[in-house]
């Protein structure tokens, strides 16, 4: 929807150091596109890397009409909110972004090509409101079709919601397609519909047609010899209902598990545990076999998110976790993803 060339501005207007900016951090990390600033008036002439534990040199300004000066053509709501409201305090710089003709890249629930529509320019076709949640109108019922697939389908599963699944999944595909290996990665949510241009907004799609989505999503990559399959939610979670379509669409054949470094708890439901790490295998690895009905999904690897934590801390955890596990653990954005890479080869 959006050209790799167009410059971005990331919005994130009294947000950039929230728990729910990981939209926006997302795009910083992983979008082709150049990116010329970020919206934030709380940290104007700053960069990203002053104020936040993020490693971006990117510039902070003040307003849309800074941004533009800068060269921005898009703006991208960089917040991913409980619920994915369009928060009240958003919606004159939206309105103010789309009259001064910039496009607009929004990854909430909330949909607003038909209420902003007004505001474009019909002499400027290339401005456009891309919805990244609004899915097909209709899937077809998934049939396990993916299990006949002879490709490997690895699917990132983790022991709680925003502990990196994309992040890791982005890592491994990386690595593995800079080995010369035919791979794809495979967006199942916002974030990395946003930065491939493709994908599935999976908590968007009616419980019914889930895994259908999920498997034709896979039926399209199968000739690639690898595919990675963005992960959602957690087996664990009692709020989550995401993994079980992810399996069941996708008929996974390996399995990485992510987590983050600092947590023992739920992150939102702290009076949950995380079970062990070689029960949350066996939990995964069962039901994505489904006593045999599907194909065995073996879990090569494990990613933990360390960023909450210093080197030694980092290197700490996860060598406790590899011999837990006998698996291989690393952290793959501190420490690379080639240790998770080699076992899926």
């Amino acid at each position: 929807m959006i050209g790799k060339e167009k410059k971005l501005a990331i919005y994130m207007e009294g947000n950039l150091d929230s728990i729910y900016a990981k939209m926006g951090y997302g795009v910083m990390r992983y979008s082709e596109n150049p990116i010329v600033c970020v919206i934030d008036s709380d940290y104007s002439g700053k960069k990203v890397n002053e104020v936040t534990d993020q490693p971006f040199q990117i510039p902070i300004v003040a307003s849309v009409e800074k941004a533009i000066e800068m060269g921005a053509e898009v703006m991208v709501l960089g917040l991913a909110p409980t619920g994915g409201k369009l928060p009240d305090t958003w919606v004159n710089d939206v309105e103010k972004a789309l009259t001064l003709g910039m496009s607009l890249v929004n990854g909430l629930h909330d949909l607003l090509g038909e209420r902003f529509a007004h505001l474009l320019n019909t002499d400027k076709p290339e401005q456009v409101i891309w919805d990244v949640r609004k899915p097909l109108t209709d899937y077809a019922i998934a049939r396990a079709r993916a299990s006949a697939l002879t490709n490997k389908r690895v699917l990132m599963v983790g022991t709680d919601m925003a502990v990196g699944k994309m992040t890791a999944g982005l890592e491994v595909y990386k690595w593995i397609r800079e080995q010369g290996i035919s791979s794809d990665f495979l967006a199942t949510g916002q974030i990395g519909i946003t930065v491939t241009g493709k994908g599935i907004p999976l908590d968007a799609i009616k419980v019914d047609q889930a895994c259908g989505a999920v498997e034709h999503l896979v039926l399209e990559a199968q000739d690639k010899d690898i595919v990675f399959i963005e992960g959602q939610g957690s087996l664990l979670h009692p709020g989550s209902t995401a993994t079980l379509p992810l399996m069941r669409g996708s008929c996974p054949t390996h399995l990485i598990l992510c987590h983050r470094g600092e947590m023992s708890t739920l992150r939102d439901v702290t009076d949950i545990k995380i079970p062990p790490f070689n029960e949350v295998i066996k939990l995964n690895e069962a039901v994505a076999h489904a006593c045999g009905s599907f194909p065995k999904a073996k879990t090569v690897g494990i990613a933990v998110n360390t960023s909450k934590l210093n080197e030694s801390e980092a290197l700490q955890v996860i060598d406790k976790i590899e011999k837990d596990t006998g698996l291989p653990v690393t952290d793959v954005v501190r420490f690379g993803a080639e240790k998770i890479g080699r076992a899926l080869l």
